[in-house]
C-alpha cells in the first residue's frame, strides 16, 4: 500500500529540490547550462508519461513518440495560427489524450495481449512518422500552416504570458515555466497514484484476474491511465517544439520511443524519480560522448544499457533504495536496536 504523501519525506524533498532549482537556477547557473537543463526538464516530462502508464498501469507502450509528436504538431500549428499560446498548450494535452482514449478503447476493449498492444502502439508511431514525412506539398496545411514534410515546421512561437501575445518568455522564464510544469506533473501523478484510483490501477497491474473478480472494470481503468500518459506525452511534445522553435517528423521516430523506454528502464520501472534521473544521466552522457570523435554514442549507450539491465534489473532507484534499507537494517541489528525495519513500497 502506498504511503500517505504527508508522511513521505521523499515526496517533499523532491518537490523542494524542484522548487529551489526553479527559483534559484537562473540566478546561480550560467545561461548556457540553464538551456541544457531545460532540455532535460522537457524530456523528463516525456519520460514521466511512460513511467506512469508502464510502472503504475502495467501498460508497456512502444510508441509513446506518437503522442509526443502529436502534441508537438498540435502546438506548432495552433500556436502559429493563433496570437496566444495558452490555448495551443492546452490543446497539446487534450488532443493526444483524446487520441489515447480512442486508441486505448480499441486496444483494451478489444482484449489485446501485452505483446500485440506493444506492436499496435509501435505501428501507430510508424504510421504518424510516415504521414508526417509525406506532407511536403503546399496542399498539406492546417489553418494556413504548412506541415512541411521532412523539412518540418519552423518559426514556432515561444510561450507567452496568457493574454499578452507580445510578452514572450525569455530563456530564464521559459526554464522556470518548464520546471513548474515538471513539478506539477510529478505532484499530480504522486497524488493520483496514492488515490483509490491509483491503488486500483496498481492492483490491476499486479493481477488482472483478481481485480476483475473484485468487480473493477479493468478496461476502463486502463483506458484512463493510457489517456493520462498520452496527454502528458503530448504536453512534453509542445514544450519540445517551443524550446526548439522547430519540429519535424523525427518527433514521431522510433528513436524517441526507444529513448523513453531506456530512461524508464535505467531509472527503475515503478518509480517517478528513476526516469528523471535516467534522462539527466543518459542525456548528459550522450552530450559528453558527442564531443569525442572516435566514440559512437549509440554503441556506448547500448553497452551501458546491457550492463544496467543485467546487473541492476530493477533499475537504479529501486536497487539503491533496497540496498539502503538493507544497510540500515544491518546497522540497527549491529547496534542491538530492537524491532525490525519494514520495507515500504514507494514511488518517488
Amino acid at each position: 500500500m502506498e504511503k500517505s504523501l504527508t508522511r513521505d519525506p521523499g515526496f517533499w524533498i523532491m518537490v523542494a529540490i524542484g522548487l529551489a532549482l526553479m527559483i534559484l537556477g537562473p540566478i546561480l547557473i550560467d545561461m548556457f547550462t540553464i538551456m541544457q537543463i531545460t532540455q532535460y526538464v522537457v524530456l523528463s516530462v516525456f519520460a514521466l508519461s511512460l513511467a506512469y502508464i508502464w510502472g503504475f498501469g502495467g501498460i508497456l507502450s512502444f510508441g509513446q513518440a506518437a503522442f509526443f509528436g502529436l502534441g508537438a504538431y498540435t502546438f506548432a500549428v495552433s500556436g502559429i495560427s493563433m496570437d496566444d499560446t495558452t490555448v495551443p498548450l492546452l490543446l497539446s494535452f487534450a488532443i493526444p489524450a483524446a487520441f489515447g482514449v480512442a486508441l486505448g478503447y480499441f486496444m483494451f476493449y478489444g482484449k489485446l495481449s501485452d505483446v500485440y498492444l506493444g506492436v499496435v502502439t509501435m505501428v501507430v508511431t510508424l504510421i504518424f512518422w510516415k504521414l508526417a514525412n509525406h506532407t511536403a506539398g503546399p496542399e498539406y496545411s492546417i489553418a494556413g500552416v504548412r506541415l512541411g514534410g521532412f523539412n518540418g515546421i519552423p518559426s514556432i512561437p515561444t510561450i507567452n504570458i496568457p493574454g499578452q501575445p507580445d510578452a514572450w518568455l525569455d530563456p530564464a522564464q521559459l526554464f522556470r515555466f518548464f520546471m513548474a510544469v515538471l513539478v506539477i506533473v510529478y505532484v499530480a501523478l504522486r497524488i493520483l497514484i496514492a488515490s483509490d484510483f491509483g491503488r486500483i490501477s496498481i492492483g490491476i497491474r499486479e493481477n488482472e484476474t483478481r481485480a476483475s473478480l473484485l468487480g473493477y472494470d479493468i478496461r476502463r481503468h486502463k483506458v484512463i491511465v493510457f489517456a493520462i500518459g498520452s496527454g502528458i506525452a503530448g504536453l512534453s511534445g509542445a514544450m519540445w517544439a517551443t524550446y526548439q522553435s522547430f519540429i519535424d517528423p523525427n518527433a514521431f521516430s522510433m528513436e524517441m520511443s526507444a529513448k523513453a523506454l531506456i530512461w524508464v528502464m535505467a531509472g527503475g520501472v515503478g518509480t517517478l524519480l528513476g526516469p528523471i534521473l535516467g534522462v539527466i544521466g543518459l542525456q548528459w552522457l550522450t552530450l559528453q560522448m558527442g564531443m569525442v570523435d572516435f566514440l559512437n554514442s549509440l554503441v556506448v549507450l547500448g553497452a551501458i544499457m546491457m550492463v544496467l539491465v543485467l546487473a541492476l534489473p530493477k533499475g537504479l532507484v529501486p536497487t539503491f533504495k533496497s540496498l539502503a534499507i538493507d544497510g540500515w537494517t544491518l546497522w540497527r541489528r549491529g547496534r542491538g536496536v530492537g524491532g525490525s525495519v519494514k520495507k515500504v513500497a514507494s514511488d518517488d
